[in-house]
């Protein structure tokens, strides 16, 4: 390939001299979803950059537009470097968030459905650079991506300049995993062909201007992911009852009997919720039409428990990527990676009718969940898809511990301290305890029942105190209390024994 690019006239060259074609003040749009096809070398030599143009008393920092979160050479290092005045959409990087929680950073926090079409609309301003991890590329413009998908087809196409990380890492036989598809934009857009999770509809390359492209540079370096925990016996409790609620769905033929495909987001609830799935019996082999493939995913595919899974990254832990990359004919014909506003995609995911399985910070007795903010202020990591997924989903399901902090903080509460995704989108919350279904439920009816079937038993008779003295409302809430339970955390440093007659 080396040989193919240089008889061109694209230039090869190292990444610290690609980094200096990103200018301060920079729109510059990178690859990943996750640390999956996540840009490596050239974010970290353009951190290097800033770090030796501060030194000589000159300004220098990049607004960073990703598909979702990145790895520590992209978001880490260019953190690290006071490098990044702006991001957007998703981050989970310690180094970024500590930026952006100190005002450092501005942060946006979207839809990642939305990432793409509004980077067309011109709605984040004009891109000036787009840096893609390849696999391969060909000499008339053709990009085989690697281990994710993302928002890369529309920052490759609306950006100015192209610079490709051909990461030597990922196999050229990658190609052919990947369903390239970009809608047109409003008023010419049409419906998305797509009808089952298995469907192509796109290309399996990224193509565009060669003369946009105006470097490549060469690497060989591993994704970043990290390795998934073991499944402690909360998650585990966690995921059983998911599974059983709904095995008894399809039971009660709420959900047809071959099942439907299903979402799960990422992390080590996620891999314990697709894990109980995987054993429990009732539960058919089954399909999924989700944004990240991870572990789970992968043991169940193996074990012939999924039998296909649309995707837009595969976020594994490194040697799970590892015996993927030795079996990829095995995985062929049984996954695709599609751009983020396929995978998210409302219309198709309303069409599906697929079972969406999410995590929440904490839940109030309404049904609201706050999946972003601890105590309002402090920023995790971001949306991401939930919300793409639950407003559209045949069920919409959220997960999370009863407790947080060894019990000091109960994360079933009077009121969510920030709302992201409302009671109108929520349907069933899970925890260790139970399973409330809230569907066909008043709000009074709802709070009691999330109380009784989802608090930790320890917060229980505190929080059926709050809700008798504000059950006489339509929506049980007293405004002066309903953060009492945040304001005694701050206080004491435990939720514990509110005294709600002082409001």
């Amino acid at each position: 390939m080396m040989e193919k690019l240089m008889a061109t006239s694209i230039p090869v060259m190292n990444a610290d001299e690609a980094a200096l074609l990103i200018a301060n003040g920079d729109t510059v749009g990178f690859s990943g979803f996750t640390p999956a096809g996540a840009a490596k070398v050239v974010p970290s030599a353009v951190a290097r950059r800033a770090i030796h143009e501060h030194s000589a008393g000159k300004h220098f920092k990049i607004r960073v537009l990703t598909g979702a979160s990145t790895g520590r050479s992209l978001d880490g290092a260019l953190a690290k470097a006071d490098a990044i005045a702006f991001r957007m959409p998703y981050q989970s990087d310690p180094d970024i968030r500590k930026s952006i929680n100190a005002g450092k950073t501005e942060f946006m926090d979207i839809h990642l459905s939305l990432v793409p079409q509004n980077a067309r609309y011109g709605f984040f301003g004009k891109v000036n650079v787009a840096v893609i991890e390849a696999c391969d590329l060909t000499p008339d413009g053709q990009i085989t991506l690697t281990s994710s998908v993302g928002a890369s087809p529309t920052y490759a196409r609306i950006a100015d300049k192209i610079i490709v990380e051909l990461n030597a890492f990922h196999p050229a036989g990658l190609a052919g995993f990947h369903d390239i598809y970009e809608p047109l934009d409003p008023p010419h857009r049409r419906a998305i062909p797509l009808y089952h999770p298995a469907d192509r509809i796109g290309s399996t390359v990224l193509k565009v201007d060669p003369k946009k492209i105006v470097a490549v540079v060469r690497h060989n370096t591993a994704d970043e992911n990290g390795s998934f925990s073991e499944v402690a016996d909360t998650t585990r409790r966690i995921g059983e009852n998911v599974a059983e609620f709904f095995a008894e769905e399809m039971r009660s033929g709420r959900v047809p009997k071959e099942f439907l495909p299903l979402q799960s987001g990422v992390g080590d609830t996620a891999n314990a919720v697709l894990a109980a799935l995987g054993k429990h019996p009732d539960i058919p082999s089954f399909q999924m039409y989700t944004e990240v493939i991870q572990d789970s995913v992968v043991t169940l595919m193996r074990e012939g428990k999924i039998s296909f899974a649309s995707g837009c990254s595969l976020t594994v832990a490194p040697n799970v990527l590892t015996g993927m990359y030795q079996d990829l004919e095995f995985f062929r014909s049984r996954m695709v990676l599609r751009p983020q506003e396929i995978s998210n995609n409302p219309e198709v995911i309303r069409r599906l009718g697929v079972l969406s399985v999410n995590t929440a910070l904490e839940v109030d007795l309404s049904g609201n969940v706050n999946s972003t903010h601890v105590l309002g202020r402090t920023m995790m990591n971001g949306i991401g898809g939930s919300g793409d997924f639950a407003r559209n989903a045949y069920l919409s399901v959220f997960t999370c511990p009863s407790t947080a902090k060894d019990g000091k903080i109960s994360t079933i509460v009077p009121m969510v301290t920030h709302l992201d995704n409302s009671e109108h989108s929520v349907q069933v919350i899970v925890t260790e305890f139970g399973v409330a279904d809230l569907r066909g439920k008043s709000p009074k009816e709802r709070a009691k029942l999330i109380i009784d079937r989802c608090a930790h038993p320890d917060y229980r008779e505190q929080l059926h105190r709050y809700w008798n003295l504000s059950k006489e409302s339509h929506t049980p809430h007293m405004l002066r209390a309903s953060f009492g339970m945040h304001l005694q955390f701050a206080d004491t440093g435990t939720m514990r024994n509110v005294d709600w007659s002082i409001y």
